[in-house]
């Protein structure tokens, strides 16, 4: 398994291998993303981290299922948001079905959309981008 983590400064970048198997790791790397962010004088509340690695647990998850090859988490700190892109090699574009409390699955960017200020999907030479900006806290909202 091919897997790499860096985190420097506002960025932290995790490569996942088609195997799935990282999802809690990708989250791992959320939390201490967030708390280095934190340690730099940027004001992260308890539930945006809740929040965050919840999203980024939703991206990597359906990523793994639904594209080939490695996929590619990116997180990086801009003042008050903190965007979280996952690159795959699906270049299918996710859609995002009717809400139905008696569906079981098939909720992930539901999720993602409603705990966003804004999620966009872009196709790229080799699959797609999908961005989410989270606002680090509510008050800088």
């Amino acid at each position: 398994m091919d897997d790499s983590a860096t985190s420097a400064g506002s960025a932290a970048k995790l490569t996942l291998e088609a195997d799935g198997s990282r999802v809690a790791h990708a989250r791992h790397l959320a939390a201490t993303f967030l708390t280095t962010v934190a340690a730099g004088g940027i004001a992260v509340t308890t539930a945006t981290v809740q929040i965050v690695q919840l999203i980024v647990s939703e991206l990597v998850t359906n990523a793994r299922k639904h594209a080939p090859g490695p996929a590619r988490l990116h997180l990086r700190a801009a003042g008050p948001l903190l965007r979280v892109e996952i690159h795959d090699s699906n270049p299918v574009a996710p859609t995002a079905k009717a809400p139905d409390p008696t569906r079981v699955g098939q909720h992930g960017l539901e999720i993602v959309t409603a705990l966003s200020r804004t999620v966009t999907v872009e196709q790229t030479l080799d699959g797609k981008r999908i961005t989410a900006d989270v606002v680090l806290h509510p008050a800088a909202a």
